[in-house]
């Protein structure tokens, strides 16, 4: 794995992209885990098998491109299949301003790229894949979607729905809820319908779902121990972490690491680098 910043630009728009490639393996199946950025994937060989979404109700299929939406419980994906691609970190404003629809139309959904791009989807898995490198690649997609990028779209969120999501962010997801309505000066219902449909999930899950990113990226990158991180990170114990390894992973966080045994490395860089 190899990652990169995109250009300053873009940075409201995709928090990282990470080029990756996985050889054949025996067939298995690999959680797809919650986060706080939605997964834009581009295959540059073989698929992405959803064989469940994280909405039960969404139906599976197989994908050389595609966005998946924010959830708060695991997706299930076909895993043994040899495969390159490059994964992005998307934003919720960075479905707006990128593709013109609000994250919450795609939330524990799983949706084709053409769907959202149309006939350009294509050609930019052409010219991705004809690039010689990763580094090429990344400045190919800054590009694409710098052409792409519309900020007008972007400014279409409500104020107070930016600034919510913003402060679970700043606070790592520890902030109350309650408190966080009266900052916005909205009930805690209202509140929850705003964030849900632009983003996807409701205050109480976006908070969780931030405070384990938080906790995901700190332990895959730095291997602390796992009490140290649940303290640094907002959690009540060791205890209240492994339960949401559970509920939103799927599995414990011993195994979550074990599929996850190498940093990305970013191009021209010899070590991992936190927060990508």
């Amino acid at each position: 794995m190899i990652w990169a910043h995109p250009a300053p630009g873009l940075r409201r728009w995709v928090g990282a992209y990470t080029g990756y490639r996985v050889d054949a393996g025996p067939p298995g199946v690999h959680q797809g885990v919650p986060s706080a950025h939605l997964t834009f994937i581009l295959c540059l060989d073989g698929e992405v098998e959803i064989l469940a979404n994280a909405d039960p109700a969404r139906p599976p299929g197989s994908f050389d491109a595609l966005v998946a939406g924010l959830h708060d419980g695991p997706a299930r994906i076909a895993s043994g299949a040899a495969q390159t691609g490059l994964q992005l970190r998307l934003t919720w404003r960075g479905t707006r301003a990128l593709f013109g629809v609000p994250a919450g139309e795609l939330a524990g959904d799983t949706v084709d790229l053409a769907a959202l791009l149309g006939r350009r989807t294509g050609s930019l898995l052409e010219r991705l894949a004809d690039a010689g490198t990763w580094a090429e690649r990344f400045t190919h997609l800054d590009r694409a979607l710098g052409e792409l990028a519309d900020a007008d779209a972007a400014a279409g969120v409500r104020p107070e729905v930016g600034h919510a999501w913003d402060r679970l962010q700043e606070t790592g997801g520890t902030l109350r809820i309650a408190d966080l309505a009266r900052e916005v000066g909205w009930s805690r219902r209202h509140l929850a319908d705003q964030l849900r449909r632009e983003t996807g999930l409701a205050p109480k899950a976006a908070a969780r779902v931030i405070r384990f990113e938080r906790a995901g990226d700190r332990l895959r990158f730095t291997r602390d121990p796992l009490a140290t991180v649940a303290a640094d990170c907002g959690y009540v114990d060791q205890a209240h972490l492994s339960r949401d390894f559970r509920d939103l992973a799927g599995q414990t966080a011993t195994s979550w690491l074990g599929e996850r045994p190498i940093p990305p490395r970013r191009p021209g860089d010899g070590g991992p680098r936190s927060g990508a």
